[in-house]
């Protein structure tokens, strides 16, 4: 019953697409297991599969489609990595620069060893400082601070270690990416973000957010579990966690997104390859986010890996960079991370079946 309610609610809403039968059945099972989000799917020339299941939100009962809004986590540590490398192309910013070079009153004993690079890659030694913020007093979300300030008090601590030695996931680098950025352009993120991506694709269901995702009228409200009033889960993001984790988008713009940035519509090629060569291979981690070499359909395949999560938010992008395959998974009901990936897995192998 519930497979059928979802796909009649594709049909009346339009986002059903009927060409990979095998996605569709492996969506459905997906959803009769609990599944509930967006899932899209294309074979490098256009969607072959879209399909949403369950609630957008609820009191009143919004449906999800593939226009649904989803804040993506971490993934928009990639999306900062692509304005980054768009700068870099203008001669505003350049990778190998030191902080110091930007922001002179950064402590110069780091500031003078920490390069763009280094905090792209999460290989520059500032401590997750406000990461223990957050865990050791939640209302650290509630602060309203300016960049300066939020660098000072969140990503100035010593070095854990010397630059380029190491890796730590650190959502500090992105603070002072952001103080980077604002100096070296006199713009906010959020306008190069609009300027550079939003409006040139047409992007209608994308942008930069703060605060409780759930209340932005366009978004997906998150849930622990099946939604209800009761269910709700989502997390507040500061001002200042913006480039860390503040981008949000639908399946369709996700899409949109993939295939103008690997059809050289946003950056050069060359810079297209600076940005998904990986820089720390333990982690296969590039700039702002992964490529991997995944087996699909029988194949070793390189990837683009993107993946964000926050709350109850999940939010998946794959791209096979040779040939454009490509699966978009969202998720805002605290599904299993490790059955998101086999969900994802599943129907991009289902991708190639046609064209075999």
């Amino acid at each position: 019953m519930r497979t059928f309610i979802a796909s009649l609610l594709l049909l009346v809403s339009g986002n059903a697409a009927a060409t990979c039968g095998a996605c569709q059945a492996i969506a459905d099972k997906a959803a009769a297991n609990g599944f509930e989000g967006v899932v899209l799917v294309s074979d490098g020339h256009g969607p072959v599969f879209r399909a949403a299941y369950g609630k957008a939100r609820v009191d009143p009962d919004v449906p999800l489609d593939t226009a649904t809004a989803f804040p993506t986590g971490s993934l928009s540590k990639w999306v900062t990595a692509i304005v980054v490398m768009r700068l870099v192309e203008q001669g505003l910013l350049s990778l190998d620069q030191p902080v110091s070079h930007y922001l002179p009153d950064y402590p110069k004993a780091s500031g003078d060893k920490v390069t763009l690079l280094h905090l792209l890659t999460h290989s520059s030694g500032i401590p997750n400082d406000i990461d223990k913020a957050i865990k050791g007093d939640p209302a650290t979300r509630n602060l309203t601070l300016d960049t300066t300030t939020a660098i000072r008090r969140f990503a100035s601590s010593p070095l854990a270690f010397e630059p380029g030695t190491q890796w730590d996931y650190s959502h500090s680098n992105w603070i002072v990416l952001e103080g980077v950025i604002k100096r070296a352009t006199g713009r906010s993120y959020d306008d190069l973000v609009r300027s550079f991506l939003i409006e040139p694709l047409a992007l209608r269901h994308s942008g930069v957010f703060s605060g409780m995702p759930g209340d932005i009228p366009a978004m997906a409200t998150g849930f622990k579990g099946t939604p209800s009033t009761t269910s709700r889960f989502d997390k507040k993001l500061p001002p200042f966690m913006t480039l860390a984790g503040g981008y949000y988008t639908s399946a369709d713009d996700m899409l949109s997104l993939l295939d103008a940035l690997f059809s050289g519509r946003i950056l050069k090629p060359e810079s297209v390859r600076t940005l998904m060569t990986v820089v720390r291979p333990q982690q296969s981690y590039a700039l702002g986010g992964r490529t991997k070499v995944l087996e699909v359909a029988g194949k070793p395949r390189t990837v683009a890996w993107e993946y964000g999560s926050d709350g109850a938010y999940r939010v998946l992008a794959w791209r096979v960079i040779d040939d454009g395959h490509t699966v978009v998974v969202m998720n805002h009901t605290s599904y299993d991370h490790m059955k998101i990936g086999n969900l994802a897995t599943a129907l991009l192998g289902a991708s190639y079946e046609g064209s075999r």
